[in-house]
């Protein structure tokens, strides 16, 4: 191996421990999933969800998602008075992925302990916001606004930043598997078409300034993260922020600058070319014994621990690992 290599494989497994640290801070939430073999969960193998929240630019859709839902006062609100986010950020960003993760990626039972447990975190969050609206977690519109902001993010953020864009028709079907999700939450409306769902965050009569907007964009703009991170990071809130509709923006108080998509396509190539595609895309094709895209996995599967440590051998799997191993044709 030359110099030159050695050198660019230190640097990928420096990316790669640092992205992946980052989500320590929560028990991974497919740790067992090899125990349900055949179970495709909400989505399968055949989704659109798995390669669009599986890419890099998924980094760049969390971070537009948690921004977005700072646009609404009574959300932001209960995110300010009920989160230890300023205590605990990393945890909050771990048990957040670990969410997303279970439902989009897990099978049933994975899927339903972790709608689960976000109701039970959602029970005691009310109050009241800056404008004098009550507000509850669990109400069908405040868990709409999460949900939507979640889903639209992810596909504009693949559509500005992933390895290709979606058709029409795939942006749909994306949207509608994501309805599924929401359902469980009781999330109440959830537009069923792309074109819908943006118009839908664009336009929600809802949103607007208020005091927990910013202090919250404050703070994801420049959260304590390790010092080797924050680069990329910030590369990245900047991304997030070039694709977040002009009106939602004012609210926020943020701006689009020049040539921030281009930033924003370098960065998640980078950590593509680090990452490659999730892990736990690659261990739910193990699990439902489907074939491997061919040049997307470069990481080993997550089964034990915490998120991004691999502890279990190849021996120690079911045999739906080691067919998965074999590259689709």
């Amino acid at each position: 191996m030359s110099h030159l290599h050695r050198m660019l494989d230190r640097y990928r497994n420096r990316v790669v421990t640092s992205t992946t640290d980052l989500f320590a801070h929560a028990p991974y939430p497919l740790a067992n999933t090899l125990a349900h073999q055949g179970d495709p969960g909400l989505c399968g193998p055949g989704s659109v969800t798995w390669p669009v929240i599986g890419d890099a630019a998924a980094f760049v859709g969390g971070i537009r998602a948690l921004l977005i839902q700072a646009a609404h006062p009574e959300v932001v609100a209960g995110v300010s008075d009920h989160s230890r986010y300023r205590e605990d950020p990393l945890g909050r960003l771990s048990r957040t992925s670990a969410y997303v993760t279970a439902t989009s990626f897990g099978a049933m039972p994975e899927v339903a302990a972790a709608v689960a447990m976000v109701r039970a975190a959602h029970r005691p969050v009310k109050g009241e916001s800056h404008r004098g609206r009550r507000y509850r977690a669990g109400t069908p519109a405040l868990a709409a606004w999460v949900h939507n902001a979640l889903t639209d993010s992810f596909l504009q953020a693949y559509q500005a930043y992933g390895p290709r864009r979606l058709s029409t028709a795939e942006t749909d079907r994306f949207v509608l598997e994501q309805t599924a999700i929401g359902a469980l939450l009781h999330a109440d409306p959830m537009p069923e078409t792309a074109a819908g769902l943006a118009d839908w965050i664009a336009e929600h009569p809802d949103i607007g300034p208020s005091p927990g907007v910013v202090e919250t964009v404050a703070f994801l703009r420049n959260p304590p993260l390790p010092w080797h991170v924050r680069v990329p990071y910030r590369l990245m809130v900047v991304a997030a922020a070039a694709t977040i509709p002009p009106q939602v923006r004012r609210i926020l108080r943020i701006r689009r600058y020049p040539g921030a998509q281009l930033l924003g396509r370098l960065t998640i190539g980078a950590l593509r070319w680090a990452l490659g595609s999730s892990p736990s895309w690659h261990v739910s094709l193990a699990r439902v014994g489907a074939p491997l895209p061919p040049g997307l996995f470069k990481q080993p599967l997550p089964t034990e621990g915490p998120i991004g440590h691999d502890r279990a051998t190849p021996e120690s799997k079911p045999d739906a690992y080691r067919v998965a191993q074999q590259p689709a044709p």
